[in-house]
């Protein structure tokens, strides 16, 4: 069952140099303060992987922690690009970026076959695209019923995952509401769980569309509200709009951006 640990050890148990860590969320419960003690503790040469690596992913590449992108689609939401992830890529700072990039239905199967421990996934999609030029996680495969040509992609099995959600009980089990994402094909996926939370009730009340993932698929439980800070946890908090545009200025210049990394996150 799912230990119910401090943010700072849980991290330093569950995440290691060197590991495949996905970090979920869809427009909310994206767990941005997981992200900032993974940064405080400095581990490093990671391979990230999330659907959208939108700031929560240019804040750990800008930190020099990430050695590949695994990712669908990279961005500001509403504001423009990712100014520390386009510096990795085009001019190897803070250092260089490896990518393996995909269409969002290639990574949710990607997650899926991940997490039915299938090797990989079938899809119609892809066409007319180049990406298969670019990748060694993407190829084609004849159906064996009606010879069409279908899109083959690599099951994605994450060393950790790290999500953030409303609830979690005091045996471990999370439930989470809202928008979805992959997060629970992320974590089924994933060897090493650990989920934020922003509250810990005795027993979970069941809600409707509500995704509810038992104690014995996660390893460890933090309780960290406001943990999603600056995305926002439906019925919990509102999503910082000022903080998404504020980064654009502070992620454009590389001293700026290492002068709010000390006085934000390391500090």
């Amino acid at each position: 069952m799912a230990e119910i640990r401090g943010l700072r050890e849980a991290v330093a148990d569950l995440i290691h140099d060197g590991d495949t860590v996905a970090m979920e969320g869809f427009t909310h419960l994206i767990p941005f303060a997981a992200a900032h003690e993974v940064i405080r503790q400095g581990i490093t040469d990671l391979t990230l992987v999330r659907m959208t690596p939108d700031v929560i992913y240019d804040q750990l590449i800008g930190a020099g922690l990430a050695r590949k992108l695994v990712f669908s689609w990279g961005g500001n939401p509403g504001v423009g690009s990712l100014h520390r992830f386009r510096d990795a890529v085009e001019n190897g700072w803070p250092r260089p970026l490896e990518l393996d990039e995909h269409s969002h239905a290639g990574m949710a199967n990607r997650y899926a076959a991940g997490a039915s421990r299938l090797p990989f996934a079938l899809l119609n999609g892809y066409r007319g695209s180049h990406l298969g030029r670019r990748t060694t996680t993407l190829s084609t495969v004849d159906c064996p019923f009606t010879g069409q040509e279908l899109a083959a992609v690599a099951a994605v099995n994450p060393d950790v995952t790290v999500i953030h959600a409303q609830q979690a009980d005091t045996e471990g089990n999370v439930q989470l509401w809202g928008l979805a994402g992959v997060q629970k094909e992320a974590v089924l996926a994933a060897e090493r769980v650990l989920v934020t939370v922003e509250e810990l009730v005795e027993e979970l009340e069941p809600r409707p569309g509500g995704v509810v993932l038992p104690g014995w698929v996660v390893d460890a439980v933090a309780w960290v509200p406001g943990g999603a800070h600056p995305s926002y946890a439906a019925g919990y908090s509102e999503r910082d709009n000022d903080y998404y545009r504020e980064w654009d200025r502070v992620s454009r210049d590389r001293e700026v951006f290492q002068r709010w990394l000390k006085e934000c996150v390391t500090g």
